[in-house]
């Protein structure tokens, strides 16, 4: 007579933690992680999608630079104190002003990891217990900085094809 093996029930498994994140942050280290930190090199260094993005001539850097805008965004609706905002925007600055440079600026990108940076200062910074800001306190300063940004952008690299320009012209 053959006997049969006890079926014994499995080990009960461990339940899954679920600790009580904020879906914006969760959204920001995503992003910052997928921006400067997602694809592994031989050597063990990573670089993300903003360098390589960055090579699209012209829109690459101004798409990777409102990718980092929204994460300085969404720490401004967490709550997180205007100097630190400030860091982080001087961070997006000499990203996208050094990465508009061709390949070398890339290669700046895949050193500098302002996003990476921004998440620090986040994550140093942010408490859960301060009230988010509402939307409405935010916009009007969010909306000048962008425009800010980008005219001195346009501006800097108006004025760099100008001398460059003056450099081949008669």
């Amino acid at each position: 007579m053959s006997e049969r093996p006890v079926h014994q029930p499995a080990a009960p498994s461990a339940e899954k933690l679920q600790y009580p994140a904020n879906p914006r942050l969760v959204r920001m280290r995503f992003l910052s992680r997928l921006l400067d930190n997602s694809i592994p090199l031989p050597g063990g260094y990573r670089i993300g999608l903003d360098p390589i993005i960055g090579l699209v001539p012209g829109a690459g850097d101004l798409v990777a630079s409102a990718f980092s805008i929204w994460i300085m965004y969404d720490a401004a609706r967490l709550g997180v104190q205007k100097r630190h905002l400030l860091r982080m925007a001087m961070n997006i600055i000499i990203e996208t002003v050094a990465g508009s440079v061709p390949l070398i600026g890339d290669l700046f990108d895949a050193v500098w990891k302002a996003n990476a940076k921004n998440m620090q200062i986040v994550e140093l910074h942010y408490r859960p217990t301060t009230t988010p800001r509402p939307l409405h306190r935010i916009l009007f300063a969010f909306v000048g900085f962008l425009v800010a940004f980008y005219l001195g952008l346009f501006g800097i690299l108006y004025l760099a094809f100008r001398f460059l320009i003056s450099l081949f012209g008669s």
